[in-house]
């Protein structure tokens, strides 16, 4: 035979655009179209309905970037269609391609309820499945104006206050059409074929046979001049190609409906507030068509916009949810950054989603559903089974640069020894359209081939939101049980985990946090929203302790709601969008004004409840809310403060010596620190002929992804901002020190350098005046340590990084996540890096003439990427660091709670006792509060924080009746809860474990 396999191929795909799917609809009429542009912010349904239209006048502009216009379409239906299906076909001027990053709509009926949303990849209205003639048609809707700013280029398209009011787009189509059904199955036999065809190997008989069904039904069946008259007979000639069964060794799909909309990223909040609702209206409208649909949402968050927002669509969710086709996943707040949310804030996005489904649902969430986070924490596991949660999903560990992960279906280790079991689904998206391409991908990539067999398909438009499609479901169907392809089921995630498991019990263990090798660059852009969430959680922090103390011991009412919706805001704000800094500049400008909001709600809270415990009196109090002793007030205390040594300044040849008895600490006439030593050790911390708290820049133009990346090159250019425009010495809040003014650039820096009284640390503070672009700021340590590994904080305790590249995967590790501080060591000595808002760490190592290690500790402080937001990071910052020589990991723990918790004086002479004192410094106070249930029960959590085993005494400061072991929602599990005897409980951790206790109150 004659080989035109190429000809053939090329002649159904011409075939398929040009005259098939063309053909789906037939006859068309017109609509009447209406406008009415809203002016400003979106409108309720029911006022944009009630406004006052006018005619649309051709294909006239509409829509300046992020405004609303609202469509009025009316028509009839022709009588001569009478039984025939009729849909409404409505192009707003979509752009092209994928659905949710252009103009969306959504149609809604003269009463205000939503019918369904309109995208690129959805743009029909039912309106008779077999029309009688002259049914009305009265639709509104509501078209959202959002631009289209994917491409990766800088662009003031990204605020509503630099968009311009220039009209964006122009109505394409607005019209009634006839549905042909059969034309329809036909598209769909043929694109499922055809994709299934392409994905088998040349040799493969089915390949060839496939080939020439296709030929005979669209070359020798089909006419193309009436595809609608011949339809029946091309799918008859392809019926026997589809009805092929599925080898008994085919790989199991489990595929579930999912909509993954970013909670904000290139729109604003408020924009995905409707992003969620045209989701919605898709998806249950689909489901009433097709029953066997099954949809997974998470994001409680994004739920209760919808209860509160639109509940037309509230109710069809609590419908859909009850009859098992809309299942709640993810047991999250929202769909959280991984990295830096801090540990009380990734255990509150388990309380507050799994709380939510529980509330509202009656629904206990198993899984934990992350398909797009920038890469996993190693305090993961543990969280899982503390929240009574069993699974982990996510996608994202396939978009790592260098290595590729070994397994999709394995048990995950955390930081205590806890496993998960966990999925990353093969086809490597989680917005899957079921095309050949993926169906062949996801079987080629399977890693566990041989011991397993079945992996997860999460298909639906997602991102900017939209869901799946009845053309999805379409090729679903066919993909059933089909010769050539796996085999497709549409079944809740939990069923999956279930079967997996089941197939798969010894599955491989990764052990510790899985790193994305890609977005590191997060750890540092948008360095305000950094430093907003870190002080918002220990605000929250001091919020719960100081008001939980006041409740037992003054009567203080304790602010249950206030601080319910403190902490879902915060929740809120650590989204893999906002937290990180990759949204567009009007996310990050009112996240900047959100957390200023709350800074103010969270003072006022503490301020009352520390004048409520302080009482009268002309004396001093100094509030303690760090978990370690300080200024001799016990944790979670407040009593006068104890005396300590000054701190003394010389001149030291056009530079100073600091000395406060316990650190003493040389700066230079560069302003940089040549010298600091503790007197404990006597050690030197700073490397021969090196300076630290050095300020560095580096050029910053990652390949992809401005915002997002940066690449392991820019190391290649450095540039030492070591000139000085002017030195003097300062005292500042009781400190005394060094300050330093720089110029570099466009921008200016002022450095102060202080020791405070009573202090183990080098406190540094940089004022920065940015106004760099493509430029990456770091301070940079070097230290006279030999370290081959890195110790950075992480949720509820600490990891280890090798310092050195001796693998791809270390190499791969250039730039790090670290929280409140990182450590790094030799046997006998160690140095910490401690800081009060930067996540984004270096470490390097070099070997120096005279055969010493230094090893450079660098902290990443500002970057000035131009895309999404082209003004990122430009303007003042104040960024707050220290050096810590001579301590171990438990003196960085002690240093970093520290630095992040300030001590407070407040007028009074109440001395507090402390709701609950730790015995041994190891195992750590992370929360004091009430319960949540409003039943004045004392909460208490701790963990274990050296990564060794630790038995501490609990002392109580109130009288407690009982107490029990609980999960982070406060209920208690069924274990033995330890004695209460005199006052207090004895407890025994592992490394790194986190018990949570209630008490009753006497």
């Amino acid at each position: 035979m004659h080989d035109d396999r190429l000809l053939v191929e090329a002649r159904i795909d011409r075939i398929l655009r040009e005259r098939v799917r063309p053909a789906v609809y037939g006859e068309t009429a017109p609509l009447h179209t209406e406008v009415w542009h809203a002016p400003g912010e979106p409108v309720p349904a029911a006022e944009g309905i009630a406004a006052t239209y006018r005619p649309l006048e051709g294909n006239e502009p509409w829509g300046p970037a992020w405004s609303t216009s609202w469509f009025h379409v009316t028509g009839t239906v022709p009588a001569e269609w009478a039984g025939k299906a009729v849909e409404a076909v409505i192009d707003l001027g979509f752009a092209q391609g994928q659905a949710g990053f252009s103009a969306e709509g959504l149609v809604h009926r003269p009463d205000g309820t939503a019918v369904k949303g309109l995208n690129p990849a959805n743009t029909w209205v039912r309106i008779a499945d077999k029309a009688e003639g002259g049914e009305t048609i009265d639709l509104y809707v509501e078209a959202a104006a959002n631009p289209n700013v994917s491409h990766n280029q800088p662009t003031l398209l990204g605020d509503v206050e630099t968009a311009g009011d220039e009209p964006l787009y122009r109505v394409r189509r607005i019209e009634l059409a006839t549905f042909d059904q059969e034309v329809w199955e036909l598209v769909h036999d043929v694109e499922v074929l055809h994709g299934v065809m392409h994905e088998l190997a040349f040799e493969d008989p089915r390949r060839w046979n496939i080939l020439r069904a296709l030929e005979d039904a669209l070359d020798g069946t089909l006419d193309l001049q009436d595809v609608p008259a011949t339809a029946a007979a091309a799918r008859a000639v392809l019926a026997p190609a589809l009805s092929a069964p599925a080898v008994a060794s085919a790989h199991r799909v489990s595929a579930v409906g999912h909509a993954h909309i970013d909670s904000a990223w290139l729109w604003p909040l408020r924009e995905t507030v409707r992003k969620v609702g045209r989701t919605i209206a898709n998806v249950t409208a689909l489901m009433d068509d097709h029953p066997e649909l099954v949809f997974a949402m998470s994001s409680a968050q994004q739920w209760e916009w919808m209860r509160d927002h639109r509940p037309d669509l509230w109710e069809r969710m609590k419908e859909k949810t009850a009859n098992g086709q809309l299942v709640p996943v993810g047991g999250m707040w929202v769909e959280s950054d991984t990295n830096m949310p801090g540990s009380e804030a990734l255990a509150r996005q388990l309380v507050h989603g799994k709380r939510f489904f529980l509330e509202e649902l009656g629904i206990e969430t198993e899984e934990i559903w992350l398909p797009d986070s920038f890469g996993y924490t190693a305090a993961f596991p543990q969280l899982v089974h503390l929240s009574r949660s069993k699974w982990f999903f996510t996608q994202k560990m396939c978009w790592s640069q260098f290595n590729t992960f070994p397994h999709h279906t394995f048990w995950w280790e955390g930081l205590d020894g806890s496993r998960v079991f966990t999925h990353f689904p093969p086809v490597d998206t989680y917005n899957a359209a079921f095309t050949g391409n993926e169906m062949g991908r996801l079987v080629r990539n399977f890693a566990d081939k041989g011991r397993a067999n079945r992996s997860i398909v999460p298909f639906g438009w997602g991102d900017g939101g939209g869901g799946p499609t009845r053309e999805m479901l379409g090729r679903a169907a066919r993909l059933e049980n089909l010769e050539g392809s796996a085999r497709v089921e549409i079944e809740p995630p939990a069923q999956f985990f279930e079967k997996a498991l089941a197939e798969y019990p010894k599955a491989p263990v990764w052990v510790g946090e899985m790193y994305l090798e890609l977005h590191r660059g997060t750890y540092t852009s948008q360095a305000k929203n950094k430093q907003g969430n870190r002080r918002s959680e220990s605000l929250l922090r001091e919020a719960e302790l100081w008001s939980a103390t006041a409740a037992v011991h003054a009567g203080h009412p304790y602010p249950y709601a206030e601080l319910d919706q403190i902490w879902k805001t915060v929740l809120l704000h650590q989204f893999h969008d906002i937290l990180p800094g990759s949204s567009i500049a009007w996310v990050h400008r009112e996240s900047r004004k959100t957390y200023q909001r709350l800074f103010g709600e969270l003072e006022a809270i503490i301020a009352a409840a520390q004048q409520a415990l302080a009482g009268d009196g002309d004396g001093e109090l100094v509030f303690n809310a760090a978990p370690h002793e300080r200024s001799g007030v016990a944790a979670g205390a407040a009593a006068p403060a104890a005396a300590t040594d000054p701190v003394t300044v010389a001149a030291d040849g056009g530079g100073y010596v600091l000395d406060n008895g316990l650190v003493t600490a040389r700066v230079d006439e560069r302003g940089l620190l040549v010298s600091v030593v503790d007197a404990g050790s006597g050690r030197e911390a700073i490397a021969p002929g090196t300076a630290g708290n050095l300020l560095q820049i580096h050029p910053d133009l990652p390949a992809h992804w401005d915002a997002w990346d940066v690449d392991h090159t820019y190391r290649r250019v450095v540039t030492d901002l070591d000139q000085v425009d002017g030195i003097e010495q300062v005292a500042v809040d009781g400190a005394a020190g060094v300050r330093v003014r720089r110029s570099f650039g466009s921008s200016t820096a002022v450095q102060t350098i202080t020791l405070s009284p009573g202090s183990p640390r080098v406190d540094c503070t940089a004022e920065i005046d940015w106004h760099e672009t493509e430029t990456f700021l770091k301070a940079a340590f070097p230290l006279d340590v030999r370290a081959d590994r890195s110790t950075a904080e992480t949720q509820f305790g600490h990891l280890h990084r090798p310092t050195h590249e001796n693998t791809s995967w270390d190499m791969a590790r250039f730039e790090i996540c670290a929280h409140r501080f990182l450590h790094v060591a030799e046997p006998g000595y160690g140095v910490a890096v401690v800081n009060d808002a930067t996540y984004g760490h270096d470490v390097a190592r070099a070997i120096r003439p005279d055969g010493g290690t230094t090893t450079t500790v660098r902290l990443s402080l500002l970057r000035a990427p131009r895309y999404p937001d082209p003004e990122t990071d430009q303007g003042e910052h104040v960024l707050r660091y220290a050096l810590v020589p001579g301590v171990d990991v438990g003196g960085a723990t002690r240093e970093g709670f520290r630095i992040n918790l300030p001590e407070r004086r407040v007028p009074g002479s109440g001395a507090v006792v402390p709701l609950v004192s730790s015995s041994h410094d190891g195992v750590v106070v992370s929360a004091v509060k009430l319960a949540d249930d409003a039943s004045g029960d004392v909460v208490v959590r701790v963990y274990e924080a050296h990564g060794a085993r630790a038995k501490a005494r609990l002392a109580l400061g109130f009288a407690a009746a009982s107490v029990a072991v609980t999960d982070l929602l406060e209920r208690p599990f069924d274990e033995e809860p330890p004695e209460l005897v005199d006052g207090g409980v004895e407890v025994a951790l592992r490394p790194f474990q986190i018990l949570t206790l209630r008490f009753e109150r006497a």
